[in-house]
Parts: C-alpha cells; structure tokens; sequence
C-alpha cells in the first residue's frame, strides 16, 4: 500500500481527503480491508495509529471490529459469573439494573467513552439518586470494564473519573453506655440482651440472630461466630457462613453481661445445643423488618434520633478502641480481615481480648453498678 506522496509503507496506507484531514488504511488478519474508525488532523496521527494497529495483530490482539458486543450481553454474562453472597448479590444486581443497564445495556462495549461515563454519572446524580448508590453503580461498572480490558475486548477501561466509587457519608455516631442501656431497657425484655451484646461485643445483626445455645460460653464469657442470617427478597432467610475467614471469631463480652445472659438464655433462648438464643417475639427466626419496629419505637421512647442498628456496633468498635486495642486486635474482635484463625485463637490465649472486654465492663460499671451485682457475687 503506498502513502499519499506514493511513498511504499510496509504496513497500511494513508491517503489525504479533500477535507484536508487523513485516512488510515489496513489490510486485518482476515484478509479484508478495512478503514481507521476515525480520521486524523495530521499524517503523523494516522502513522502513529497503524503502527498501534500492527502491534496488535502482531501481538494476537487484533479483534474485528466487525464483532459488536453489547454491554448488556457481556454485563449479564458478568454478573452471573460472580461469586457473591446472596445479599451482595442482590444488592449489586439492583444496582446493575437499576442505575447501568438503562444506559449502556444496547451501546457497544468498546464504544463506550470516558466522557458517556461522565454524563451518565451526572447524569444519576442530577435525577436525585443518592452518592453511596451511583459510588456503587460506578464501581460495579468499572469492575466489569475492568474484565473486558482482561478478556481483550477493549484495550483501556474507560472509567477514569478521580473519586467516582468513593462516596462522601457522613460519620455514623456512637452511643455512650447511658445510651446503650435507655435504648436496651425500651424494647421489650426477650430483646434487651440483643441490644447489650451488639452493643459491647459488635457483633452484626445476621451474625446475633444465628447465634445458637453452644455458641456462648458462660464460664469463658465468649461468643462464637460461626453463622449468620442473611435475608434477600428472592431467597428470604439464608444462614450461611461468614464471608471471609475474619468472620469466623470469638469474641470475650463483658462479665457485667453474664447474668443477663445466662437469665435470657433461661426464658427466651431455644432449648436444645443448636437453639437459637433470640427469636422473634411469636418464636421462630428473628427478622429485620420485625424488629425494626421495636427499634423505630424503643427510638421515639428514648428521644435518641437518627440511631441505626448498625450504630451499636460502631459504639462496639469505639469502646475497644478506647480500652488501647491495636488495630489487628480491633480487626480480630469486629471480624474485618482476613486473619487466620490461628491468631484468632492467640488473641483468646493471651487475654488481651478478655482485657478489651473488661475495659467495656468497667465503663457499664460507672453508669449501672446495680448490673453488676449478681454476676460479681456482691
């Protein structure tokens, strides 16, 4: 093929159109011809776009630009390859559905440019959905530009805007141990205890309601994680392990929580080793939507505002925290990493787990002595 002074190129031609601009020509591994999807405002462009081009065939990674891949195709191929947890999933597919494929479901895959991404982001937030969503939407979709770079169907991934998949929110807030105690004394008595070991252990929800019977060790004051309750409007009620090796943990409580424990496990636990410790107030499994009602009205009782669930736990975390804790042992303690069990036992060996929680005792010391009095014997 020659250029457009006739000078022979080894690969490819470029010619001058009567606009002014270049085209770049090429012959694929196909054997047909086939033009730049582009033209070029200089030959220097278009020489420089034939030999990226050449390398790519050379390479083995020329694709023909003839086979068009719908994001919707390769997005649900994507997602169902994931190896998510059912709420995960859930979560995720929404958002897939939801906030991705309205826009980009019918666009080709590799035609889909940084400034589309740009507008579609602005695009989510303008319509009113909330930052942590379109975060979200945005990184489930950079994760799936991010496969297609690795299966070579696009060469760059086209999400590249600074700071879209973090989402600015706001600091949740912790309770004091008054607070803990107000909010434990309005709800009614089968979930008080519920309420305490969130508090000062920092255990999850899913992972308090799957708690059984041989779980808890009264003589030790420890709780074992081995399960937690997962629901999804699919599925409904799952029980599954923990996601990550961190989860599987034992947490000491404080011993100022052992008398209330051992009273609850008395009236309300199920009987039997693999009875559930706390059920719903007609028995059975425990469920989020239920108990949100007695949280909502423990809420108004207490004039304690904007409190989630999800708070005791952090008050959890902000207790140990104080009580000098290092972060590995924060992370053991509230199951973020992916620590091995064999530290997880080292932690229990060496008492400084059972220290954390003797810090939380002494803080409900100050504010309820009287909770203290059965279980140190005065």
């Amino acid at each position: 093929m020659a250029n457009s002074k006739g000078k022979r190129r080894r690969f490819g031609a470029v010619r001058k159109l009567p606009s002014g601009r270049f085209q770049a020509r090429y012959q694929g591994p196909d054997g047909l011809t086939r033009s730049a999807p582009e033209t070029f405002a200089s030959q220097t462009d278009a020489d420089r776009w034939l030999v990226r081009k050449e390398a790519e065939i050379i390479d083995g990674r020329w694709r023909n630009p003839d086979d068009k891949v719908l994001f919707g195709v390769y997005a649900n191929a994507w997602f169902k390859e994931r190896d998510y947890a059912a709420t995960t999933r859930e979560r995720n597919g929404s958002a897939l559905r939801l906030h991705i494929l309205p826009t980009f479901a019918d666009v080709v895959l590799s035609e889909i440019t940084t400034p589309q991404i740009r507008r579609w982001r602005a695009g989510l937030l303008e319509s009113g959905v909330g930052e942590p969503t379109v975060a979200k939407a945005y990184q489930i979709l950079r994760a799936i530009m991010n496969t297609a770079v690795d299966d070579e169907l696009i060469q760059r991934n086209p999400c590249r805007i600074k700071g879209a998949g973090a989402a600015r929110t706001a600091e949740r807030p912790f309770l004091d141990v008054t607070e803990v105690f107000q909010l434990a004394d309005a709800v009614p008595a089968r979930f008080r205890v519920f309420i305490l070991l969130a508090a000062f252990t920092g255990l999850r929800f899913g992972e308090l309601a799957a708690l059984q019977h041989h779980d808890v060790d009264l003589d030790r004051r420890t709780v074992a994680v081995r399960r937690s309750l997962a629901e999804t409007r699919t599925d409904g009620i799952l029980i599954k392990t923990p996601k990550s090796a961190a989860g599987v943990r034992t947490v000491a409580f404080p011993a100022s929580l052992a008398e209330s424990l051992a009273a609850h496990l008395a009236v309300y636990a199920e009987p039997d080793r693999t009875g559930l410790i706390f059920t719903g107030a007609r028995g059975g499994q425990l469920r989020r939507n239920n108990f949100r009602r007695l949280w909502l009205r423990a809420l108004k009782d207490t004039g304690l505002r904007d409190v989630h669930f999800h708070d005791l736990r952090h008050t959890g975390n902000t207790l140990a925290a104080t009580g000098g804790a290092t972060t590995r042992e924060l992370m053991q303690r509230m199951g973020h990493s992916s620590v091995r069990a064999a530290l997880i036992y080292q932690h229990l060996v060496n008492g400084r787990d059972h220290a954390i929680a003797a810090h939380v005792d002494e803080q409900i010391r100050k504010v309820r002595p009287a909770e203290t009095d059965d279980a140190s014997g005065t």
